[in-house]
């Protein structure tokens, strides 16, 4: 079995390479983000090893039913890792093409749900300067298997929450309990936001990776309150 490493060495080609090229290949990214090879972010041998099929995640207390398009370990790890941690926001498209199908599972026959990202915290969008899982809801609504289905940013943090990380199930409760808000609408009136209406919509909540759920459930609870409707959630990875 070929391995795939988080941090392919770069292949060497013959002669000296001008400046210009190579500044051009770090920006635009012409190497497979988890093999290595000259190419797109993601070549095709490397889709290829990926699967296709979402799955029924196991349940979390407090979730809807979530369906995700991997798990979290091998491949798919590493291209999550790639795209959210190092900047390679060229595997939005085909990251977003899975979460699509994870989407349309979870949002089950009804066209033209509300994909709804949670918000990356306001750190971790200084430091990486994009929130990856806002431009992964967005590469997914693009998507084929969308079927309608669109982006709508509803949620927005009304305060502080430490870092996940380390943290266990009941650590992640007690930090995330009340820490997501619906965004206020004209003149400060929840339950409308630059989707449209929220009351009553049918909302599919989305994020990158589902570890005790208490992330979901929190998005799922502050959507519910402004009277949506939580049909379910969508995230790239399941981590067991």
């Amino acid at each position: 079995m070929e391995r795939f490493t988080a941090h392919p060495p770069l292949v060497r080609t013959p002669g000296p390479r001008p400046a210009l090229a190579v500044l051009a290949a770090l920006l635009l990214g012409d190497r497979c983000a988890a093999c290595g090879r000259s190419g797109p972010r993601l070549c095709r041998r490397c889709a290829a090893g990926i699967g296709a099929r979402a799955h029924r995640c196991r349940h979390r207390p407090g979730c809807p039913p979530v369906w995700a398009a991997g798990y979290h370990r091998g491949l798919d790890r590493v291209l999550l890792l790639e795209f959210k941690e190092r900047g390679a926001r060229g595997l939005a498209a085909p990251l977003g093409a899975r979460l699509a199908a994870a989407a349309a599972a979870a949002a089950g026959p009804r066209p033209g749900v509300l994909l709804v990202p949670v918000p990356a915290r306001p750190g971790a969008l200084r430091r990486r300067g994009y929130d990856p899982v806002a431009l992964l809801a967005h590469a997914a609504a693009r998507a084929p298997a969308a079927r309608g289905h669109r982006v709508a940013p509803l949620l927005v943090h009304r305060r502080r929450v430490a870092d996940q990380v380390g943290l266990d199930r009941a650590g992640r409760r007690a930090n995330l309990t009340g820490a997501l808000a619906v965004r206020a609408g004209p003149a400060g009136v929840p339950g409308r936001a630059r989707g449209g209406a929220v009351r009553g919509a049918p909302v599919v909540v989305v994020d990158d990776v589902v570890t005790t759920g208490a992330t979901l459930a929190e998005a799922a609870r502050a959507l519910r309150a402004a009277g949506a409707r939580v049909v379910g959630g969508a995230v790239l990875s399941e981590r067991r």
